[in-house]
C-alpha cells in the first residue's frame, strides 16, 4: 500500500506540472502520446489525480503563463537547432552596428514594409546604445517586385561596402519604386553602373532564397522578424522588447 501510495503522488505531481506547462492540455497530450501512466491507475485513482491537478491550477494560476513561456522558448530554441551558424553569418557587408559585435540581433525585413520602417529607429537607437551590437540583415521581400529590386539593390550596396546606407536612404525614400531605388542607391554613393550588374549575380538570387528558406524554418510570414538568442519575435515590438531580448543573450549565451 505504502509503494502505491507513494506512486500515486509522484504521478500526482508529475500530472501537475506536465498539465500546467500544456496550459489544460497541449502538453498534456504530448506527455501522453509518449507514455501513459495513468493507464496503470484504477479508474478511481485517475479520478483523484485529475482532482489534484485541476485544484491545484485553479489554487496556483499564477505558474501558467511561465509555463507558456518557458514552453515557448524550448520551441523556439528547437527551431533554431541547426541552423543558428547559417542565421547568424550575414552575406558579406549586409550588416548594421558593429561587425565584430558579439551579441547578435538578426532582422528580416522587406523595404515595402511599413512596419520595418517603423522599427528603423528603434535599431539604429539600438546601435549606438550597444557598441557590442551586431545586426545581421536578412532581405525578405515579400510584398511587392519592388521589394525584391530594392533588396537586390541593398545586396549590391554591401558588395560595395555600403549596405547601411542604402538601407537608411530607402527607407527614408518611402515605399520602392524604380525611381527610388534608383535615388537611394546615388544618395548611398553607389556606382550604379556597378550595382545593376551584380543585382543579376547569382550570389544575390541564392542569399535571397536563402533568407526564404530560413524563414520558413524560423516560421516568419511577415516582417519585421527577429531572432535574439533563443527568442524569436514577430512584428513591430518596439525598442524596449528588443532591449531585453538582446539583454537576455548574455545571460543564456555567456
Amino acid at each position: 500500500m505504502q509503494g502505491k501510495s507513494s506512486g500515486f503522488i509522484r504521478w500526482a505531481l508529475f500530472a501537475v506540472l506536465v498539465l500546467a506547462a500544456g496550459a489544460g492540455g497541449w502538453f498534456w497530450h504530448a506527455a501522453r502520446m509518449q507514455s501513459d501512466p495513468a493507464a496503470m491507475l484504477a479508474s478511481g485513482d485517475r479520478a483523484a489525480i485529475e482532482q489534484v491537478v485541476h485544484d491545484y491550477i485553479l489554487t496556483h494560476p499564477e505558474i501558467l503563463p511561465q509555463a507558456m513561456e518557458n514552453l515557448q522558448k524550448q520551441e523556439s530554441a528547437n527551431q533554431l537547432a541547426g541552423i543558428r551558424e547559417e542565421l547568424e553569418q550575414p552575406f558579406p557587408g549586409a550588416i548594421l552596428g558593429n561587425p565584430n559585435g558579439k551579441v547578435t540581433l538578426v532582422e528580416f525585413a522587406d523595404f515595402a514594409c511599413g512596419y520595418c520602417r517603423q522599427s528603423v529607429a528603434d535599431v539604429e537607437a539600438l546601435v549606438k546604445e550597444n557598441p557590442d551590437l551586431r545586426v545581421v540583415m536578412r532581405e525578405f521581400p515579400i510584398l511587392s517586385p519592388e521589394s525584391d529590386a530594392a533588396a537586390r539593390m541593398a545586396l549590391a550596396a554591401a558588395e560595395q561596402g555600403k549596405y547601411a546606407a542604402f538601407h537608411y536612404a530607402m527607407y527614408a525614400a518611402g515605399r520602392p519604386s524604380p525611381q527610388g531605388i534608383e535615388a537611394a542607391a546615388r544618395v548611398a554613393g553607389l556606382d550604379l553602373e556597378r550595382a545593376r550588374k551584380t543585382m543579376k549575380d547569382p550570389r544575390i538570387e541564392a542569399e535571397i532564397k536563402r533568407n526564404f528558406e530560413l524563414a520558413r524554418k524560423l516560421g516568419f510570414n511577415g516582417t519585421p522578424s527577429w531572432v535574439a538568442g533563443d527568442e524569436i519575435i514577430s512584428g513591430a515590438v518596439g525598442k524596449q522588447r528588443l532591449a531585453d531580448a538582446i539583454a537576455a543573450i548574455g545571460q543564456v549565451h555567456p
